[in-house]
C-alpha cells in the first residue's frame, strides 16, 4: 500500500538509479557489489525514500568507478566505496530520526491521554464529595433541629456534627487541590508553556503576573507572559468555569486599565468565554514580583 502512494518524483528517481545499477553490476567485481548495496536500499519500502541526495551522488560515483581508466581505478573505487557508505549512513540516520518522532509523538499522546483520564476521575470524586457534603449537611441541620428541646442533648450534637463536616471539608478540600494541581500539569502540557505563579487567598486561586510582563509604561504583552496567558487559558477551560477578575498595576495613569484589557483579551483570545471576565486596573506602581494577577473566584 505504501509504495503505492510514492510521488512520480520518487518514482522517476527509483527508476534512474536502478537502470544504471543494472547495466553495470555484471562489468566490475566492485562495481556490482556497490550496485547491489544500493539496490538493497531502493528495493526496501521503508528506505526507498531516504536520503535521495547522497544515494544519487553514491550512484554517480559508481557509474564513475565503471567507467575509470586503469590509471584512476583506485581513487574512482575510494570514492565510489566513500560515496555509498555515506548513502547508507544517511538512509540509517534519516530512518533513525523518523523512528525517534514516531516515539515522542506516541509518548506525548499516551501522556496527555493518561493525565485527561486522571482529571476526569478526580471531577467524579469531586462530584461524589460535594453530594455526599450536601446529603452530611442536611443530616446535620435535622439532628439539630431536633436537639433544640434539650440544651445538653443540641451541645453534643453541634460538636459531633462540627467534628464531621470538619473532616468533610478537608477531605473536599484536599480533593480540589488535587484536582487544581492536575489542572494546572494538564494546562502546562497541552498548551506547552508554564502557568504565571499562584497561591490561595480568601479571594480564590491568584496567578500572579511578575513585573517583566509589560516592558515600563506599557500595557503590551511580553513573549513570555503571551506564554503564560495560553497556559492559563487552558487552566481556566480545564478546571475553573466560574469567575475570574483581572487587576493589574501601573504607576501612570490609565496604564493599569489597559494592562488588564490586554490581559482578558489574550485569554479570550485563547479560547476563554469574555463573559467570565472583570477587569480592573490600579494606579499602583508595579514591583518586579507583581505587575498585574488574575483572581479565580473559588
Amino acid at each position: 500500500m505504501k509504495s503505492a502512494l510514492r510521488t512520480p518524483a520518487a518514482l522517476l528517481l527509483a527508476a534512474g538509479l536502478a537502470l544504471p545499477l543494472l547495466a553495470s553490476a555484471a562489468e566490475d567485481p566492485a562495481v556490482a557489489q556497490l550496485n547491489q548495496r544500493l539496490l538493497a536500499i531502493q528495493a526496501n519500502s521503508t528506505t526507498s525514500e531516504l536520503a535521495p541526495y547522497e544515494r544519487l551522488q553514491a550512484q554517480q560515483a559508481v557509474a564513475d568507478l565503471a567507467k575509470a581508466k586503469r590509471r584512476d581505478l583506485d581513487q574512482a573505487r575510494y570514492l565510489a566505496e566513500r560515496r555509498v557508505e555515506i548513502a547508507e549512513t544517511s538512509v540509517r540516520t534519516a530512518l533513525a530520526r523518523r523512528q525517534s518522532a514516531e516515539l515522542e509523538r506516541t509518548r506525548s499522546d499516551l501522556l496527555i491521554e493518561a493525565t485527561r483520564r486522571e482529571s476526569q476521575r478526580i471531577r467524579q470524586e469531586n462530584e461524589r464529595l460535594r453530594v455526599q457534603a450536601q446529603i452530611q449537611a442536611e443530616e446535620s441541620e435535622r439532628l439539630r433541629l431536633a436537639a433544640e428541646s434539650e440544651a445538653l442533648a443540641r451541645q453534643d450534637a453541634e460538636t459531633a456534627l462540627t467534628s464531621v463536616a470538619g473532616k468533610q471539608t478537608a477531605r473536599l478540600s484536599a480533593a480540589q487541590a488535587n484536582a487544581a494541581k492536575l489542572a494546572r500539569e494538564e494546562a502546562e502540557l497541552v498548551s506547552g508553556a508554564k502557568l504565571p505563579g499562584s497561591k490561595f487567598d480568601s479571594r480564590g486561586e491568584v496567578f500572579t503576573f511578575a513585573g517583566d510582563a509589560f516592558a515600563g509604561g506599557q500595557s503590551s504583552l511580553s513573549g513570555g507572559a503571551k506564554s503564560q496567558t495560553k497556559a492559563l487559558a487552558e487552566y481556566l477551560n480545564i478546571g475553573k468555569k466560574g469567575r475570574v477578575r483581572i487587576e493589574a498595576y501601573d504607576a501612570a495613569a490609565g496604564v493599569g486599565q489597559k494592562r488588564a484589557e490586554a490581559l482578558r483579551d489574550a485569554l479570550v483570545a485563547a479560547g476563554v468565554s469574555a463573559s467570565r471576565f472583570q477587569v480592573s486596573g490600579k494606579k499602583a506602581a508595579s514591583t518586579k514580583a507583581r505587575s498585574a494577577e488574575v483572581i479565580v473566584a473559588p
